[in-house]
């Protein structure tokens, strides 16, 4: 279901799906498999092959035919294919199978995908970490960027990558703590951190726009770490200077306003900051920034297509009809031709429709049928456990 299988459009609802979980992205009009999509498969090729064995499928699809053919009684099928039974795809049951292998599963064994060896026959891998794939090998690691396909990953690129992130540079000590602070470039910015003495937590901080890790030093690195600058207290409230996401900020309890420049951080007072959080929430949309780049006439439309920077990412827009860029479309390197690929996807949807309040519509057989298969198995479990 989550798939969109038997839905309207269920193949572009699939796509959709597998694009929107990190499994495939888009170049041009080829979907290229992630890396994340080489980790699951080997999990479960690994540890589940029975469940991705094409007999076992299609002797699932002959059981839910049967079911929907009324020549099988669906809830004692699902009761067995999850705790096990003869009526189900197999004796063993889904929980017995993941309680079984559970134990089983090394993490950073599935999510390691061998690229080759060094000159020195020290080994690369690849691994798919919290913030994304990246290459390591020994200690040192790099991130991969995200529009890279894994066949252009190359022993020769993964150098230049992991040669390009040894670019760190060691700054000094915390004064007040002793431990190093380094400055590197990461993969959402250049940024500095710290090397924990006793085995806790690093901190970080992003670089303001204004520093480079080629100038950044100590000073400005530790004072980057203090942040959230706390300015004082009202009411049991902190009130607090930091950077964010979309700039820097004064924030007390649920309360924000954003500041005008990165410095202001370390210079805004107490006072100020109160009396910026006095003023009323700006609700309208700030002036329009300029373009990032001009791409050209759409031919379809025949205006000139830019690429914008917007509240949820950058975007494409002829000035009526706007396409988020997709995972693996990058701003500088776009072409006309992917942007008129967007906007004419993004006009095939239509115009979104309003929202509108009426009463609950009648319910179609398939829905109500898919309700009351979910509503017997949900029963079907808990008698079986109870």
């Amino acid at each position: 279901e989550e798939l969109g299988i038997g839905r309207p459009s269920t193949y572009a609802s699939i796509l959709s799906t597998i694009q929107d979980r990190g499994y495939v992205f888009k170049r041009g009009t080829a979907l290229v498999p992630s890396f994340t999509a080489f980790a699951v498969v080997g999990l479960l090729e690994q540890h589940f092959g029975r469940l991705v064995d094409y007999g076992f499928t299609a002797s699932m699809e002959d059981d839910l035919d049967d079911i929907a053919n009324g020549q099988r009684e669906r809830v004692q099928w699902l009761a067995a294919f999850y705790f096990g039974g003869t009526d189900g795809a197999s004796s063993e049951g889904l929980q017995e199978l993941v309680d079984q292998r559970l134990g089983e599963i090394d993490a950073r064994e599935v999510n390691s995908i061998p690229i080759g060896t060094d000159a020195d026959g020290v080994s690369i891998v690849v691994r798919v970490g919290r913030y994304g794939p990246y290459v390591q090998r020994g200690d040192d690691r790099a991130s991969v960027p995200d529009d890279l396909p894994p066949d252009d990953l190359t022993i020769e690129k993964a150098l230049a990558l992991l040669e390009k992130q040894s670019d760190e540079r060691l700054l000094g000590q915390d004064p007040a703590t002793g431990e190093p602070v380094l400055v590197r470039a990461g993969r959402y910015g250049p940024y500095v951190t710290t090397q924990p003495l006793d085995g806790g937590e690093a901190r970080t901080a992003s670089l303001f726009k204004s520093m480079s890790t080629e100038t950044v030093n100590l000073e400005d690195a530790v004072r980057l770490l203090s942040l959230p600058r706390v300015l004082g207290a009202v009411d049991g409230e902190d009130v607090t200077a930091q950077n964010g996401r979309y700039g820097p900020y004064v924030r007390r309890g649920a309360e924000s306003r954003s500041l005008e420049s990165e410095e202001q951080i370390f210079s805004v007072t107490l006072d100020e900051a109160l009396a910026l959080l006095a003023q009323p929430k700006t609700r309208g949309r700030r002036a329009a920034a300029g373009p990032l780049r001009e791409l050209g006439a759409d031919p379809a439309s025949g205006k000139p297509v830019v690429v914008r920077e917007g509240r949820f990412g950058p975007y494409v827009t002829d000035g009526e009809t706007n396409a988020s860029l997709r995972k693996g479309d990058s701003i500088e390197e776009i072409t006309i031709e992917r942007a008129a690929e967007l906007l004419a996807e993004r006009r095939a949807k239509g115009p979104a429709e309003p929202r509108k309040r009426a009463a609950p519509a009648k319910k179609t057989a398939k829905k109500t049928a898919k309700k009351a298969v979910k509503k017997a198995a949900k029963k079907a479990v808990r008698k079986s456990s109870g």
